[in-house]
């Protein structure tokens, strides 16, 4: 038997009604960038500390980054797998295209879910740029270092693509899958933001205080923009589930394309 709350989230909305709920979604999409700010208030107290040089952030920067890059130095297999993990599996062009293969794959079923997920790596893209150029803090500068990178150092874009990706990814594909599946998921997930995180400090090429950053920044837009899909479904009349459980459009989990 269909539950209720399925059966409520399928019924036929009116045109005229879904399509200025439609427009609303974009609205909602501009108006969650912007309470991106104030989801990233933890962000915004870490930078305070950074800027304020406080010691037990900086122990823990310098400490770090030291004992990491002095192991890694001395471990050359373990640095070539730290390098082929950074730069190749976890690289930000990687998890991109990770999304941009599921917006295609969601065009004709789900096209609005496609364009959240579209957004909001777009938007992770364009505020870790924005972040590190008003920032401007420099990266570590450690004895004969074994990687190098460009840029300014806060946020670890690695990290905040990482985060903000993996996020969508699984909010996305949670109704497709199964109880354990799910889990397998959620747990891939965790070890590819945490792993990362342990690459770019290991390299030398960031503090642990630009991954906390990056995860920080990553996990409130996300949080921004999920908050505006849900808002553009109850605009709709469609079931608003929870969305660690069932994702963000637990339709997809059933034969029926979305109409609309």
């Amino acid at each position: 038997m269909i539950r209720p709350a399925l059966r409520a989230a399928r019924r036929p909305v009116r045109r005229p009604a879904l399509r200025t709920a439609d427009l609303r979604l974009g609205e909602r999409l501009l108006a969650a960038v912007a309470a991106f700010g104030v989801a990233a208030v933890p962000a915004a107290l870490l930078l305070v500390l950074i800027e304020a040089n406080w010691p037990p952030l900086h122990r823990l920067d310098a400490g770090t980054a030291g004992h990491l890059h002095a192991l890694v130095r001395e471990h050359p297999g373990a640095l070539a797998v730290l390098r082929v993990l950074s730069d190749v599996v976890w690289d930000p062009l990687t998890m991109r295209l990770l999304v941009a293969a599921v917006v295609v794959l969601l065009l004709r079923r789900a096209w609005r879910l496609a364009l959240w997920a579209a957004a909001t790596a777009t938007a992770s893209g364009l505020i870790g740029w924005g972040v590190k150029a008003a920032v401007a803090r420099a990266r570590p500068a450690l004895p004969d270092p074994v990687a190098h990178a460009p840029g300014f150092s806060f946020p670890s874009g690695h990290a905040m693509t990482a985060a903000t990706c993996c996020a969508v990814l699984l909010l996305v594909s949670a109704p497709v899958l199964g109880p354990r599946v799910r889990r397998a998921a959620w747990a891939a997930a965790l070890v590819s933001v945490l792993g990362v995180g342990f690459t770019r400090v290991a390299l030398g090429v960031h503090w642990v205080s630009d991954v906390l950053g990056g995860w920080l920044l990553g996990t409130a837009l996300v949080a921004a923009t999920a908050w505006a899909f849900r808002g553009w479904r109850r605009d709709t009349g469609r079931d608003v589930p929870a969305p660690l459980a069932e994702g963000l459009e637990p339709e997809l989990a059933g034969p029926a394309p979305e109409r609309g």
